[in-house]
């Protein structure tokens, strides 16, 4: 995790975070964008995620398909991500090819066309994408989950947004969202990799620096209120498997519980990665959950899910139930599980294995060049990049009375739902 580290805000509200990285001749550019579905309303569900699809179908200068080309023939590759908080878009080249993308992300950020035609060629995609997830058990289940566990705040509803909304929204709707959100007051610059910061940050005011601040205004939501009973939902559909959800309340990112959440998670089911991008993968075989359940034949699979967010969460354990179970009996071990972390401290040995773990799967998630740059913007949509860097001093803080505590807050039966999906075969 070490390199040079630099920030530096445009005179148009543009935040750059650079980190020198002379282990390879590469460099990874993100520019993230502080606009997602926490920011969308109703009648608009998707629309971020529409954008992104539309930033890539091309500007007067770039039309579609010729930066494709150039990145991939330049040894390079680029992508996009649409989430809760936030929407960002990369490319990672060798070092003498970056150019390109900064060419690429400042021209986008302004020039983007949004053709009529193109917008309905999409709208079908997205839509046949929606369509096609719903078919999977695990997204019908959570979305099921998301919808009861919040009543009011956007994070209830899918990322790709309803299908009635998509069937809805218009080329001016998604453009007036574009220039409203995809400015620089709104954005952050994350570049990381083999290159001279000086000289970095000449190329970058000479591509940004020129581009209006903008004014975007994006809806913020009212907190969620607290949940006051066990939801439950019943889902069924095509299948052979029957699987469990369980969807517990869980911390903003910014707030001190996060880290503890972080330690227990790890320690019930084994720990989350929080990039999103990838990066490694350790065994759970270690966990309380999985020696309970999978171990002892009640669940074929058990993972946990911890994301970090502006406002506070989710943390949703899913299970895949054994064929000769029913859920309730898997439910009724697991509560146990929790029961115990609840009643009886930790003890610091088993603390200790646990947070070695999470940083362990953190470590592997940053240690690549364009895991690096992801990290230099991906902390800021939800707090600032010392989360990132004092991240493994923070889990090492966290105490077993700090754990049991968390445990009996968090995972208060009610404040949870539970969901299950059922196929129909066995129903």
């Amino acid at each position: 995790m070490s390199g040079s580290f630099h920030q530096e805000k445009l005179n148009n509200g543009m935040l750059v975070n650079l980190k020198e990285i002379h282990t390879s001749p590469i460099i990874s550019h993100w520019v993230w964008y502080r606009v997602g579905s926490r920011n969308e309303v109703k009648g608009k569900t998707g629309i971020s995620h529409w954008v992104e699809h539309m930033q890539f179908k091309g500007t007067p200068k770039f039309p579609p398909g010729v930066i494709d080309r150039a990145i991939s023939r330049d040894g390079g590759f680029w992508n996009a991500f649409t989430f809760l908080d936030w929407t960002t878009f990369f490319e990672t080249a060798p070092t003498d090819k970056i150019g390109l993308a900064l060419q690429l992300e400042s021209d986008r950020m302004v020039n983007s066309t949004y053709d009529v035609d193109e917008v309905n060629s999409e709208r079908t995609v997205i839509i046949s994408e929606r369509q096609g997830s719903e078919n999977e058990p695990l997204f019908k289940l959570d979305e099921a989950v998301h919808e009861a566990a919040f009543c009011t705040h956007p994070y209830r509803n899918e990322v790709l947004g309803s299908i009635a909304d998509l069937n809805a929204i218009q080329r001016d709707d998604l453009y007036k969202h574009y220039r409203t959100h995809y400015c620089p007051s709104n954005a952050v610059l994350a570049i990381a990799g083999d290159f001279d910061t000086s000289e970095m940050m000449k190329l970058v005011n000479e591509h940004y620096g020129d581009i209006p601040a903008g004014k975007a205004h994006p809806h913020i939501p009212e907190p969620e209120q607290q949940m006051d009973g066990e939801k439950r939902v019943d889902v069924s559909g095509p299948g052979e498997t029957m699987y469990l959800q369980l969807s517990y309340r869980a911390p903003a990112a910014a707030k001190n519980d996060f880290f503890v959440m972080s330690v227990l998670d790890s320690l019930l089911t084994g720990p989350s990665s929080l990039n999103m991008f990838g990066g490694g993968g350790i065994s759970n075989k270690t966990s309380r959950l999985y020696r309970e359940l999978v171990e002892k034949e009640f669940a074929v699979s058990i993972f946990g899910g911890l994301q970090a967010t502006i406002d506070p969460y989710l943390y949703t354990m899913s299970i895949t139930v054994r064929p000769d179970r029913k859920a309730a009996a898997v439910l009724k071990h697991l509560d146990q599980e929790i029961d115990k972390l609840q009643q009886k401290p930790v003890s610091q040995q088993e603390i200790d294995r646990a947070i070695k773990q999470a940083r362990a799967l953190f470590a592997y998630g940053s240690e690549n060049i364009t895991n690096q740059a992801f990290w230099l913007g991906y902390a800021e949509m939800f707090d600032d990049y010392s989360w990132f860097t004092d991240y493994m001093e923070r889990l090492n803080r966290v105490t077993p009375q700090q754990v049991q505590q968390a445990a009996q807050e968090y995972f208060h039966p009610d404040r949870r739902v539970v969901g299950v999906y059922t196929p129909k075969e066995v129903r």
